[in-house]
């Protein structure tokens, strides 16, 4: 399953991008889906394995434009309550 990670600022997203990948986590990325209803369009995707490792990065950066966790589901992304 697949994971974004949603931002309001591409130069945070970017940062959290760099910083997972430096974690060992293959992390890419890619326009924000429409769905996410953001506007920075660019967001942080992985795989849902990853999840807790990704969530721990971002925890300890306290990133302020952070909107979100978005998972497929069906074909279409939701947020993760």
């Amino acid at each position: 399953m697949t994971i974004l990670a949603v931002f309001r600022s591409r130069a945070q997203t970017l940062d959290f991008v760099s910083r997972v990948k430096a974690a060992g986590v293959p992390t890419q990325a890619v326009s924000t889906p429409k769905e996410a209803g953001v506007g920075c369009g660019v967001s942080a995707k992985f795989d849902a394995r990853f999840y807790a490792r990704a969530k721990q990065i971002l925890q300890a950066r306290r990133y302020t434009s952070f909107a979100g966790f978005l998972r497929e589901q069906g074909g279409v992304y939701v947020y993760d309550r």
